[in-house]
């Protein structure tokens, strides 16, 4: 059978014989955008909506609440929020996490509410995401807990911190701050109290204010084996470890999987660390808050390594129910970005949004991969235009728009906005135009486009070019239906206009360094492309 895209190069036909070729491609895009697809109805896109140094002196649940109208304006239809639960003191942004249960309600740790505001504005914020149509996915800490209320006795032994699954000493009594009552809360919403038992390594023992990797050695305690594999084991990340073998853990977990959801209605889920703890734990609560709260809840397991066949496999012990953080593409664009003409065609090699693409979350920043954080990945900010066209224009993954993009980010090494404050026109423009089938035209290493045909819904398509290098332009074929149309960048540019020749060809120019998105100058929603996006949202 001949493919869809050698159909869509032919030599030159005429009158009907040209009609009837280009109604069997529209016949067979129709087809394949009516099976099943990786892509959510009309182009979904997900905000992650914090960066580390988001000021504590104000709600930030308020401030997303006040953006949300324009965040759905220019495309976004979901948003991660950071951890919303009690951590160990009160500018603690969640991932030292204290209370599970607590939102910002009781008042412990000096504070009753969280750096992110109160239960009541976070409740706000979801009525408000709620009535305008964004879901709200919420970042699970679920590896840890930290700020113990009081230290506990108990036996443990030394292990090599690059190597966690060899012990260096005996085991011997140490003072480990494992005891969590949550005083302030109470039993409300769980009558769970943690101890030793409950956790399976410290950091730290208070009676000899010593700093070390901590087994606790009890019969049955281990490490979990179902986790990364670097330095031996990566069950422990840091504070008091919690131990998924044990079946009040456990439970306790799974309750209040099903608890947050159901309280603030979540459409998704991040797991945090997913590389430290227990993938069959994993498995088990995605299933029970699939089956007791949301059944179509969204879930990222944030299993941070560069390597592809990690990934993999992890995605197979999670039967591929989740969808992972694409770190090769992470890496890829960083690298590429730094480096003096470097390959845009391999710009997705070993990724895996092009091995698995309907399980890849794929993203060019985040609040862990800016210059001074530990997965730190920086992408040059000359190149940030080029690396988001690529992950929201293109048909593959599930991309996730950075909020230190869209604001910039504070802090010691603060960044400015992404794309030179152009970084809503693509969001608008995969809304809008990223649709149907696609055509690559990767050819020459320093200048790549593609082409993004439409479907019934979205007719108008559009032509992408970009350049690491040189001004650059490219011959690529949009359709006949297109034929004597003015195509326009949205990008602005290109100031000039290409026509769209009988046989449905352009010629798509570039600048050098940057990347045009070209689309139909009469398309729908071109007017909206433009309109400003209020990025003052500290004001």
């Amino acid at each position: 059978m001949v493919s869809f895209f050698s159909r869509c190069f032919p030599k030159r036909r005429k009158g009907q014989q040209q009609q009837q070729h280009w109604k069997e491609i529209e016949e067979a895009a129709r087809d394949l955008e009516s099976r099943p697809s990786w892509n959510a109805p009309d182009n979904t896109l997900l905000l992650e909506a914090f960066e580390w140094h988001v000021p504590d002196d104000t709600c930030h649940w308020r401030r997303l609440q006040h953006a949300l109208p324009g965040l759905k304006e220019i495309g976004i239809d979901n948003i991660w929020i950071p951890p919303g639960c009690k951590a160990m003191n009160p500018s603690g942004s969640g991932y030292d996490i204290y209370d599970l249960y607590d939102l910002g309600e009781f008042d412990q740790k000096g504070s009753r509410t969280t750096k992110w505001g109160s239960r009541r504005e976070l409740e706000d914020l979801v009525e408000e995401a709620k009535s305008l149509g964004v879901g709200v996915y919420w970042d699970a800490v679920l590896n840890h807990k930290a700020g113990a209320d009081y230290p506990e006795r108990f036996q443990a032994v030394k292990v090599d911190p690059n190597r966690r699954n060899v012990e260096i000493s005996k085991p011997t009594e140490i003072e480990g701050w494992v005891g969590f009552d949550f005083a302030g809360r109470g039993d409300q919403y769980s009558s769970m109290k943690y101890n030793w038992q409950h956790f399976n390594g410290v950091d730290w023992d208070e009676s000899r204010r010593e700093n070390a990797i901590f087994k606790i050695h009890a019969p049955g305690k281990d490490w979990a084996q179902d986790v990364g594999k670097d330095n031996g084991n990566y069950d422990y990340l840091m504070f008091a470890n919690l131990d998924y073998s044990n079946p009040e853990v456990r439970e306790d977990v799974l309750h209040w999987g099903s608890w947050i959801t159901n309280e603030l209605s979540l459409s998704g889920m991040r797991l945090d660390a997913a590389k430290h703890f227990s993938a069959g734990f994993q498995k088990e609560f995605i299933e029970h808050v699939r089956k007791t709260a949301n059944k179509d809840l969204f879930v990222i397991g944030e299993y941070w390594s560069g390597e592809l066949k990690d990934l993999l496999r992890y995605l197979e012990q999670m039967d591929h129910s989740v969808t992972a953080v694409d770190v090769p593409l992470v890496v890829n664009l960083c690298r590429t970005s730094y480096t003096k003409g470097g390959d845009l065609r391999k710009i997705f090699k070993g990724t895996l949004v092009q091995s698995k693409p309907e399980n890849a979350l794929t993203f060019v920043s985040n609040h862990d991969t800016v210059p001074g954080q530990m997965l730190e990945n920086p992408v040059a900010q000359y190149f940030k235009p080029l690396a988001y066209a690529l992950v929201l224009l293109r048909k593959d993954g599930h991309p996730c728009v950075f909020y230190g993009d869209l604001y910039g980010t504070r802090g010691e090494k603060p960044l400015k906005r992404a794309c030179k404050g152009k970084l809503p026109i693509l969001t608008r423009a995969r809304k809008l135009y990223a649709y149907g089938e696609q055509q690559d035209y990767f050819e020459q290493a320093n200048c790549i486009g593609f082409v993004r045909y439409g479907n019934a819904r979205h007719p108008s398509g559009m032509a992408c070019i970009m350049s690491n290098g040189a001004a650059a332009e490219k011959r690529m074929y949009v359709g006949p239906t297109h034929a004597n149309e003015e195509w326009t960048d949205i990008m602005l540019g290109h100031e000039g206009a290409v026509t769209i020749d009988a046989s449905g060809y352009g010629v798509f120019p570039v600048n050098g360094m940057s990347v045009s998105v070209w689309v139909n100058s009469t398309a729908p929603g071109r007017d909206s492309l433009q309109q400003p996006f209020d990025d003052k949202i500290y004001e």
